[in-house]
């Protein structure tokens, strides 16, 4: 098992976070790296619940992603199954912090040679994610742009 695991500090409570990772029209606006775009086509964000969707990059080329919602704790994680390639398990977690909410990501690859080809792609995403993410929820509190 290879996991990356990276963690932010959100200005926010747990509950602010988790609405915008539970709302899939604020989900679709923050969700993947910078420059890409989401179009859900299934949302059940219920455990055992479908996530289909395709993710656009910057070039317009649309990349097909499914995943099933494995488990669901509100405002304190979420455990997401990728199931298209490549395949991995995302946790993310969120965390009372004295700040807010400490919201850890941990993508986890069954195969660890998949994990390093990924690897240049992964690790910079998740930290994009985390950031889009802070900036979704800032904008949401009425701090942010």
């Amino acid at each position: 098992m290879t996991t990356f695991t990276t963690s932010r500090e959100l200005a926010a409570n747990r509950t602010a976070v988790f609405a915008a990772i539970k709302d899939p029209a604020r989900l679709a606006t923050w969700w993947g790296p910078n420059g890409f775009s989401n179009r859900f086509d299934v949302f059940e964000f219920k455990p055992g619940g479908k996530w289909v969707f395709a993710m656009i990059g910057p070039d317009g080329k649309t990349y097909a992603n499914e995943s099933v919602f494995t488990s669901i704790e509100t405002d304190a994680r979420v455990v997401i199954q990728h199931i298209s390639p490549p395949q991995f398990q995302l946790t993310i977690t969120l965390e009372k912090s004295s700040n807010g909410t400490r919201v850890i990501w941990e993508q986890a690859f069954a195969d660890a040679a998949v994990a390093n080809a990924v690897r240049h792609i992964v690790e910079p995403a998740n930290e994009q994610n985390l950031d889009r993410l802070s900036a979704e929820v800032q904008h949401s509190n009425g701090t942010g742009a």
